[in-house]
C-alpha cells in the first residue's frame, strides 16, 4: 500500500512534536531536509540536598528528516555529511555528557536495493576524552512508502521499532 510521502511527512513531525523541538527544512535545492527535530534531556540524583549531587547526565539527538520522491547514493552521503557538519558543532562533551547522536532518516516513495544497502553500510561514531565526556553515533534509516519497507544502519537499529510503529498507526 503506497502513502502520500507528504502526508507521511507531517506524520512524522507530529510523533515528533511532543518530546523534541523542531526546526523546518531549509530551502536548499541540493539537500531535500523536510524537517529538524532535536531533543536534550539531563538528569540528576540528589542525596538529601542539592549540593549532595550523586549524578547528572545529559543526552541530546539531533534528527535529520529528507524527504525526495527517490534517492542515490550521491544524494545519501551530502546528506549523511550536511547532518554530521550541522550537528556535530552543537555538542558540547563534558564530564556530565552521556551522548549526543545523529540520526538520519530518508523518506522515499521508493528506495532501490543499492540505495538500502549503502544506507546500511553508512556509519559514523567519535568518542570525546575516551568516553569520559560521551560519544556520538549516527544512526541512519530509510523508508520506502511504495512498498511500506523500512530498515536501518547497524547503530540505528532501535529505529525500526519506531518505524514499525508509524506504520502499524497508518493501518
Amino acid at each position: 500500500m503506497a502513502f502520500d510521502r507528504n502526508q507521511f511527512i507531517e506524520d512524522l513531525k507530529g510523533s515528533y512534536e511532543m518530546y523534541y523541538d523542531l526546526l523546518p527544512g531549509e530551502a536548499d535545492g541540493e539537500i531535500p531536509l523536510a524537517f529538524r527535530a532535536d531533543f536534550h534531556s539531563r538528569g540528576e540524583r540528589y542525596f538529601l540536598i542539592k549540593p549532595a549531587k550523586i549524578w547528572s547526565n545529559e543526552t541530546n539527538e539531533y534528527v535529520f528528516v529528507y524527504s525526495s520522491p527517490w534517492f542515490d547514493r550521491e544524494i545519501i552521503d551530502r546528506c549523511v555529511q550536511f547532518a554530521l557538519d550541522t550537528a556535530l558543532p552543537l555538542i558540547h562533551p563534558h564530564a556530565e555528557h552521556n551522548y549526543s547522536n545523529v540520526h538520519t532518516v530518508f523518506v522515499a516513495d521508493t528506495v532501490s536495493e543499492e540505495v538500502r544497502r549503502h544506507i546500511r553500510k553508512v556509519r559514523f561514531s567519535k568518542s570525546y576524552r575516551m568516553n569520559l565526556h560521551g560519544f556520538t553515533i549516527l544512526k541512519a534509516g530509510w523508508i520506502d512508502l511504495q512498498s511500506s519497507a523500512y530498515g536501518t544502519n547497524r547503530d540505528g537499529h532501535d529505529m525500526n521499532k519506531f518505524f514499525k510503529e508509524l506504520f502499524t498507526d497508518r493501518h
